[in-house]
């Protein structure tokens, strides 16, 4: 009975495993596929760039992303991975944001309609998608001729975690 149960469990690991070496390949081969398309050569750091961006929706300063690509490619200078990122920008596949008093930050150029919300306090930057609709989702009253087709909106407050430490720390000060 043990030797099915090991037999059993060794095969759900074999299956883990091979799920996600076919989804690193897929995701290498959309990352090169996409670099490709833009009409770019296929770098080393531009894949690790793309590929970092695109792991979870996150936004990353230059820096981050020269410790994490260095760290897959075992050593690579800031300046590749900043050469790499605004050749991903301009092209699309990467997005650069820069909320006013921070450094500029680097998304995955997503193609979706969403906007950022900066919190005053911590600084975090989090995505919200459009509540309006297609791009560019807002309309201006005169476009003075220019064929408007994205709208980029920073909205501005406080998250939660800042709320309550400034309501605790409010409450520390009253007693």
């Amino acid at each position: 009975m043990r030797g099915d149960r090991e037999q059993a469990e060794c095969q759900i690991g074999r299956n883990l495993f091979f799920e996600a070496v076919q989804y690193r390949l897929a995701t290498v081969g959309a990352t090169e596929s996409d670099i490709r398309a833009a009409g770019l050569r296929c770098t080393a750091q531009r894949m690790a760039v793309l590929e970092i961006l695109r792991s979870k929706r996150h936004h990353y300063r230059a820096e981050e992303l020269s410790v994490l690509v260095a760290q897959r490619l075992g050593t690579v200078s800031t300046q590749a991975v900043y050469d790499a990122l605004g050749v991903l920008v301009a092209v699309g596949l990467a997005r650069r944001i820069e909320p006013a008093g921070s450094a500029a930050l680097f998304e995955a150029g997503a193609g979706d309609n969403h906007h950022h919300l900066v919190c005053r306090g911590c600084g975090i930057v989090v995505d919200i998608e459009c509540g309006v609709g297609a791009a560019p989702c807002i309309e201006i009253s005169d476009d003075r001729g220019f064929a408007v087709d994205e709208a980029e909106v920073t909205f501005w407050g406080r998250c939660p975690e800042c709320l309550a430490g400034a309501s605790a720390s409010a409450v520390g000060r009253m007693q």
